[in-house]
């Protein structure tokens, strides 16, 4: 099924439900939160079978999960933008933390900072947990996914560079889009045979199979949860494929008025808009 996060149409207040097909199943009464669903509703079923209490299209939609403890991100996890950027492969997983306050939903626009023309795309998947743990073997690592989403972890670049630590460049307000929704892993069979494009004004900027990732899921949650507690709603951003824009020559940055899509099949179509930080 699709989960999704929004406001409601009559009084604006945030809530989260189930997509069915043109409509939605309002899932907020009570809870509010699409975090606290995952950790409190063990069996969405029957509540997928309700009537729909809004249509899809009238809502406006929020982050997937608008409010996650954590939001991990992996850099430097496919062999074509580890060569793009003259880096050598990590021996680990390169992990770095985006802030929640720096995501923006489907259809919302990703800004670009007052600060800085060189705002970059980063197509990634999403993996959204579902369930407690810690110090999770490979072997059962799955088992803590409720999800899948499609992400673009937006990258001021020059402030990206700053320093060894990529802090300042991943959490500028408005550059993270994550969206449209989280899709249960029973719908999208095994992820590691889907294909990840990136398309900027309709153009294809990047495109990888799934597969290609150095560190697979699994290996990503094992490692996170050698060092942290995974908690439901915490957010595994799975790191880009070649063909960002700081790689071209020359360089290619997001523009005011530009659309970025992020396709990854059998997940959804993620876009927003480029709008100019004020």
């Amino acid at each position: 099924m699709k989960l999704i996060s929004f406001l409601r149409p009559n009084d604006q207040r945030p809530s989260c439900g189930i997509v069915s097909g043109e409509g939605v199943v309002d899932l907020g009464a009570g809870l509010r939160s699409l975090k606290r669903v995952l950790s409190e509703i063990t069996d969405l079923a029957p509540l997928a079978s309700r009537p729909a209490d809004w249509r899809l299209a009238e809502l406006t939609l929020l982050p997937v999960i608008p409010d996650p403890e954590k939001i991990l991100c992996v850099g430097l996890n496919y062999g074509a933008h580890i060569q793009e950027t003259g880096n050598e492969p990590p021996p680990k997983p390169l992990i770095f933390v985006r802030f929640a306050s720096s995501q923006v939903a489907h259809l919302q626009p990703m800004l670009r900072p007052r600060v800085s023309t060189r705002l970059d795309f980063e197509g990634e998947l999403a993996v959204i947990i579902g369930r407690r743990g810690r110090s999770v073997a490979r072997a059962d690592a799955m088992t803590l996914v409720a999800g899948y989403a499609c992400y673009n972890d937006g990258s001021v670049r020059d402030f990206q560079r700053h320093s060894t630590q990529f802090t300042p460049g991943k959490n500028f307000p408005s550059t993270g889009g994550f969206g449209p929704w989280l899709i249960t892993p029973d719908e999208v069979g095994d992820i590691r045979h889907g294909t990840l494009t990136t398309r900027l004004n309709g153009a294809v900027v990047q495109q990888a199979r799934l597969d290609d990732l150095i560190f697979d899921i699994p290996a990503l949650i094992e490692y996170c949860t050698t060092f942290t507690e995974l908690v439901p709603g915490d957010v595994i951003v799975t790191g880009t494929p070649g063909g960002v824009g700081a790689a071209r020559k020359p360089p290619l940055w997001l523009q005011p008025g530009d659309r970025v899509e992020v396709d990854i099949s059998n997940v959804g179509v993620l876009r927003n808009p480029v709008g100019q930080e004020n």
